[in-house]
């Protein structure tokens, strides 16, 4: 019998012990921390507001530059620039985040991360699955642009924006209504996501099928075991929310510990501008100090939070594999290949006839 989502749990703790600890290697831990961190199995961010002091000389020049017309000649091109580098930025991430995910797979497979060879292989059913996350992007946002947009029309339609005291009541009823439709759509997303790199990359992967087809043959699977995936889903959400929290008291960790060094790297760029007569307001010199230190902080911030979870990384793709492995023929035959059967031996003396 398939085994159900808890009993994938000790298989899954097991080959992430083995794969990591039995033995430590630093190089697998920062080479699965890169693929993990492009192929989305671990999320950062930060943001950085840096508050420059204007220094007029007058209020004068002040509204000039306020009330002056924007140069059209120089924003144009960046404008367009613009429009053409953040499309062409998305689908090229889109495609590299394809790839990752199939070198994931085969390195929990393997329990060896090996990004250049990896790397060559899968390319086709690599390209399927970049199809298919360009057209489930585009189904998100066109699905969440009728969620809101028709509601949006019928209530400017009907005066409630014009007049919005007069209909308190239908808006805020509205509200609430349109709310709880966009929390079940983000959540039926979220499903298909995370079902399509658990159980769909895996058939795509063995049988080199496109997205549609492994959704198609997934599906049929699905319905026969609705309680066991909706149980699978329940405790992965339950493992995620503690693994969030195991990440965050990491996370705080590397960054106090990263804090000391860029903190003191600085306090000695300010120590040099103010020896240099720059003084410690801003100017070139600490602008650029600024920037160049904050990059390379957030640069170190995001790997260091990448390799802290490492066994995040491999515990979920482990997981999904071995609770889809008695579900899924090929991929049980990967991880648990039947050993062979074992020749008859020409000395074995013959079995005594029967009186």
């Amino acid at each position: 019998m398939p085994i159900s989502g808890v009993d994938a749990l000790t298989p899954a703790f097991e080959h992430s012990k083995n794969q990591l600890f039995r033995p430590f290697r630093f190089g697998q831990w920062t080479r699965l921390a890169f693929v993990g961190l492009l192929a989305g199995e671990m999320s950062s961010g930060g943001g950085c507001n840096f508050n420059f002091p204007a220094h007029t000389s007058g209020g004068g020049h002040r509204d000039f530059l306020m009330s002056s017309p924007p140069n059209w000649a120089l924003l144009a091109p960046l404008l367009i620039l613009a429009l053409i580098a953040i499309p062409v930025l998305w689908l090229l991430f889109i495609y590299i985040n394809s790839r990752m995910r199939f070198i994931l797979f085969d390195s929990v497979i393997a329990r060896q991360c090996e990004i250049r060879r990896m790397w060559r292989e899968r390319r086709a059913p690599a390209l399927q699955l970049f199809v298919w996350q360009i057209v489930f992007s585009l189904v998100t946002l066109a699905g969440l642009a009728v969620l809101v947009g028709i509601p949006a029309l019928i209530a400017f339609l009907a005066g409630w924006f014009t007049s919005p005291r007069e209909h308190l009541a239908p808006l805020i009823v509205g509200g609430i209504f349109l709310f709880f439709v966009l929390m079940a759509w983000f959540l039926a997303i979220l499903v298909v996501h995370v079902f399509t790199k658990d159980f769909v990359v895996p058939q795509m992967a063995l049988e080199n099928l496109s997205a549609f087809e492994g959704w198609r043959r997934f599906w049929k699977m699905l319905t026969a075991e609705k309680t066991s995936y909706a149980g699978y889903a329940g405790m992965k959400v339950v493992m995620a929310i503690g693994a969030a929290f195991a990440v965050a008291i990491a996370a705080f960790v590397v960054i106090i510990v990263l804090l000391i060094p860029f903190g003191g790297l600085g306090a000695i760029a300010a120590l040099a501008g103010k020896a240099a007569g720059l003084g410690l307001s801003w100017n070139v010199f600490t602008i650029t100090a600024a920037i160049v230190l904050g990059t390379v902080f957030v640069a170190v911030l995001i790997f260091a939070l990448a390799l802290v979870s490492v066994p995040v990384i491999v515990f979920f793709p482990a997981y999904s594999i071995y609770f889809f492995a008695d579900r899924y023929p090929q991929l049980g035959n990967l991880i648990r290949p039947t050993p062979p059967r074992l020749p008859a031996s020409p000395f074995m003396p013959a079995p005594e006839p029967i009186p």
